[in-house]
């Protein structure tokens, strides 16, 4: 794929770069189950503190997306990773999601993961159930009313799974 932007590790020095995607998120308060008022703290503890790795998608000073990756589970569940992915809107449609969820399944190989799974993935983000359809998951699982959408009220959570 020809992208004019890169994908980078970051550390919990640099999450400030993808500070303001979580604020574009939170305010839409449609993809993640976060706290509204989830401050930058918080925010860098759960993306950046160990066992998670983040992974930043940056065209010169424009940051467009980022990921973390992580176990899914510890002890006897830790050879199934878990991703969580969020793209700058203004940089919707330009193959950030597909670029980061590709560069997220090369990474979970070269660690030794054997699957990926998504435990939380909400039904009417059908942007990202299409990416993640495409790239070879399947919905195993589906949580009927476990996510509170500000506009269309109760809606279903998938868990999607692929193996690696």
């Amino acid at each position: 794929m020809d992208r004019d932007f890169d994908i980078r590790e970051i550390g919990p020095e640099h999450f400030h770069l993808a500070w303001p995607i979580f604020r574009e998120v939170l305010a839409r308060g449609e993809s993640y189950n976060y706290a509204a008022d989830l401050n930058l703290d918080g925010a860098r503890a759960m993306w950046t503190s160990a066992p998670y790795r983040m992974f930043l998608a940056q065209s010169g000073d424009d940051v467009l997306g980022c990921y973390k990756l992580g176990p899914n589970q510890r002890g006897r569940g830790d050879h199934v990773a878990n991703a969580s992915y969020m793209v700058a809107e203004s940089a919707w449609g330009q193959g950030v999601g597909t670029a980061l969820c590709e560069h997220s399944l090369m990474q979970a190989r070269k660690a030794g993961y054997l699957a990926m799974q998504f435990n939380y993935v909400v039904s009417t983000n059908a942007a990202a159930v299409h990416l993640w359809l495409k790239h070879g998951f399947a919905v195993v699982g589906q949580v009927p009313e476990a996510f509170r959408h500000p506009t269309l009220g109760l809606v279903d959570v998938y868990v999607m799974h692929r193996m690696l």
